[in-house]
Formats: C-alpha cells, structure tokens, sequence
C-alpha cells in the first residue's frame, strides 16, 4: 500500500470502540495519532454505524428514553414528565422534551446518544451533535434508498400501484359502507375524502384480533402498531399510513350527510403470493435412463407456506415458471434386474414434506431454556388436501430439529451509575446515584432482585473546612441534588439501606 505525505503524518488506525446501541442502529469509532511534532492534516477519528437490528417492540423509541432519563430529576424547582419533540428542523440532534400536559419544552441536553434517529421517518442519525446521513444499507454516507415497496435498492417489482374512487351511495336503510381493504404489508397509504361524511378504520391482525378506530380528532397515533396521521377539515378528511401495515385495515365511510361524499386513494399493496421453482422430481426410473422434472409452487411470503396456485393467478404480474427437464439415473441396469423400476411418485404433484407444530414457550425467561415441537410428514392430494404419511417418504431431506435452545441471554442485572458531586461544598452531606436494572440488551426493565441491588446513597465529606455557624447548612449544590439536600436540612437520618 502506498502512503501520501499527508498520510504517513498519522499512526494507524485503532479499533473500533463498543456500539452506542445494542439495537437499533448506533454508531462506533476508531481513533489514530498524529505523529508528527506540528498538526496533521485530516481528522483524528471516523465512525461507522453498528447494532442494525431492529429492537424489540417494548424497548420504545431511544429519544423517549433520553428525555424520560430526567423525570426524576427538578427542572426549575418541580418534577415533570418529559416528553420528546422530534423532527426538529433548526437542531435535530439536540434533546429537546416537553412537559406533559404542558407548554413547556425545554433542550435537556445539546446533544442526543451516538445512534439517535435525527427525525422519526428516517435512518439518518446523530453522531457527535451532528446528523449524518444513513442508507437504506445502514452504511453511513450511503445514498442508498429504498423502493416503494420497501426493499433497499429495489426496482419496485416486490408491489403494485393500487388507486382508485369510491363515491357514497345514500341509501335509507345504510348507514356507513366499506371504501377498500388495505392489507396487511401495504405502504404509503392515503385517502382523501371529500363531502361531509367522515371515515373510520377496522383491523384484523394475521392472529386475527380485530379492532376499530373512529378517527374523531386531528392527530398522530398508533393502530395496531402502525402509525397513522389524520387531518378533519370542514368539508373533508386525510388519512396518511406511511407503512408497512402490521394487519389488514379496511377503511369504511359513515353517513351523515345528505350530500354525495368522494374518497380518493392510492397505495403500494405488496405481491404476497409469488411462484417459487421447486427442486427436481425424483428420477422417473431407478436405472438405465430416465428423466426428471422441476415444477412451480405457489407461496405465501407471510406465513411461509405453500398455497393453491389460485392466489399466485391474482396477480397479473405473477408469471408461473416454465418446467426443466433433465435427465438422470443414466447407468445401467443390474443384469439381475433387468428392469427399470418406476418411482412411485406422480411428476406433476407435490413431494411429501415435513411440518411441524409452534415452538412451545421455553422453559425459562432467562439464561437458556429449551423449547421443543411435533414433526410429522404430510402429503397433499390434488384437491389440495393435506394428510399425515409414512416419515420414510420425507426422507429426501432432513428432518427439522423438535428441540432448540432458547432464552439463551442474560437474566437481568443490577448497574450503578456514577455517583453524584456531594450535596454540601465542604463539611459533611450526601451523595447518591442511579441504579438501574438492566437486561442483555442494555435496557431498562424490571426482574433483578431487591436483594442484590446496591444502595443508591452514601455520606461523603468534602474537606475544604466550613466556616459557617453550626446551626447554618454548608452551601448547597446547584440541582439535580437539591432535594436531599433539602432532607438533609430537615434532619432526615442518614441510610446505607437501598430506598
């Protein structure tokens, strides 16, 4: 490798420090030396991003948690619960939170985690206070983008455009009609309904829990873990679903006026049944020259199943795949034989294959378990009729495991933070710190024993000497210790007991 002036001035690169993030996208660094007596030319660290997996739904959104990090701290002598205001377009990387229920909002920090998301519909994050732009690939600088089907660096061909009108037909005895059904995968939804009736939504998720909402009010909110914005005008209404739904939403009109309504949408349904090419048939004979044939299935991209071709034929730009043809099994037969032996399946039905029943939950939340299923093979008949068989016929390839480990993380664990600067400034006072309860992903939950947790206080002496009287309090720190000092004052005892 050839080095430039400019290069050989620095050391080498050093590795790459710990993820800001366990999950979710966050951001690590790498530090190297100038080497020379005056400064070097070029910067001193660079960064890449790390931890791309999504986090689990009940983690919540790391810009909530910054903010809620300071609802046990006093702002301005009183306790709040802080809220996040995103998608600031003047300082997206600062932690600006408002007060709940409130018109307070106030920057609690200038700048957010390494790996928060500088706007909320967005990879791009914040690294060092500043955004930096993130691609679909989560690779930063990257200016990769995906398609409107979702797929990174797709060419759109995973969905199809859906766009249409629906006009209310008043009818005495109907008060509400159904406009379109969404489903489930669907992205980039909108409708735009014009008169004076008014919409609202049902769901029914892949386990089939139904739900409604009446979209009453102006706003942003979740249904069924998909975010929804809604805008109520006078004369008419928008609703806006960025996507993926998370269930089939049907949205349905409800009749209040005597005027005509119109509801306009459009929306990127994903192809959910696709052809998929299956592997060659077993040779027609055993010996002496035979031939041997692929075929296609139909398959379900949400359940992982395969379906009648019917659902494929749905879609126009399902083209079924043509057969291979091969031949095989060319040597000869036995001279004791002396026949070829016809294999006993039909070339153009599905081979057997094996299935099995869900997981069942495992043994323990924590530090490994065990979780085990049923697993039987089936056969399916040409009307599509599923039936149990002799495990001998899904031998041509292996069985699935009815055994796995699971929960094979961490169980939770006590972590102290830093303690506090001393509530006094000289003499004798207080100090504390944080203990959270973390578990394998570095979050914040519950489940470590109140046994095991480390006390949150402790006495502290500064030993610059007091030169008040006695019965006077030691100058106080400034908050976010104000309020032991305050129990100090009043006399309250002094605990090495958790609280």
């Amino acid at each position: 490798m050839v080095f430039s002036d400019r290069d050989s001035l620095w050391d080498a690169w050093g590795s790459w420090s710990e993820c800001s993030r366990t999950c979710g996208g966050g951001a690590s660094y790498s530090l190297r030396r100038c080497l020379s007596s005056k400064s070097c030319e070029g910067r001193n660290i660079r960064y890449r991003t790390c931890s791309n997996v999504d986090c689990p739904p009940e983690a919540g959104d790391f810009r909530t948690q910054q903010c809620s990090a300071h609802n046990d701290v006093k702002y301005q002598g009183q306790f709040y619960e802080w809220l996040p205001v995103p998608n600031d377009p003047d300082n997206p990387c600062s932690l600006r939170c408002q007060a709940k229920e409130t018109n307070l909002i106030v920057e609690l920090a200038p700048k957010v985690l390494d790996g928060t998301r500088c706007y909320t519909e967005s990879l791009d994050m914040c690294i060092s206070g500043l955004c930096q732009i993130v691609g679909c690939d989560r690779q930063l600088g990257s200016p990769v983008k995906e398609d409107n089907c979702g797929v990174c660096d797709g060419d759109g061909s995973t969905c199809r455009l859906v766009r249409g009108q629906y006009k209310s037909q008043l009818l005495a005895n109907k008060l509400d009609d159904t406009v379109v059904v969404i489903p489930y995968g669907s992205r980039h939804v909108r409708l735009v309904l014009k008169g004076p009736d008014h919409l609202y939504l049902e769901t029914k998720t892949l386990q089939g829990v139904k739900g409604e909402n009446s979209l009453g009010l102006t706003g942003s909110f979740i249904v069924d873990n998909s975010s929804v914005e809604f805008q109520k005008f006078a004369d008419k209404e928008i609703l806006r679903i960025p996507g993926p739904l998370t269930a089939d939403f049907t949205v349905k009109i409800h009749y209040v006026g005597v005027a005509d309504s119109t509801v306009q949408f459009i929306f990127y349904q994903p192809i959910i049944h696709r052809w998929r090419e299956t592997d060659f048939f077993p040779c027609s004979v055993s010996c002496g020259g035979g031939y041997q044939l692929t075929s296609a299935e139909c398959y379900d991209m949400r359940s992982n199943r395969v379906v009648a071709d019917q659902y494929c034929h749905y879609y126009p730009e399902n083209i079924k795949p043509k057969p291979k043809l091969q031949e095989c099994n060319l040597d000869p037969c036995p001279a004791s034989d002396g026949y070829k032996q016809i294999m006993p399946y039909d070339l153009y039905h599905p081979l057997p294959r094996w299935e099995s029943t869900p997981w069942t939950a495992c043994s323990s939340s924590c530090g490994g378990g065990i979780q085990s299923r049923t697993v039987s093979c089936v056969e399916e008949d040409i009307q599509g009729l599923v039936s149990s068989v002799e495990e001998w016929k899904c031998m041509y390839t292996p069985r699935m495991a009815i055994v796995q480990p699971c929960n094979i993380f961490d169980c939770p664990k006590w972590l102290a933070q830093e303690w506090s600067p001393c509530t006094v400034t000289c003499g004798q006072g207080l100090r504390y710190r944080v203990v959270l309860c973390i578990d394998h992903r570095g979050m914040h939950t519950g489940g470590c024993s109140p046994k095991t947790k480390p006390h949150i206080k402790e006495e502290c002496i500064v030993p610059t000497p007091c030169y008040k009287p006695k019965e006077k309090l030691p100058i106080e720190a400034k908050l976010p210790w104000y309020k032991q000092a305050q129990e100090l004052e009043e006399g309250t005892a002094i605990s090495e007991e958790p609280t």
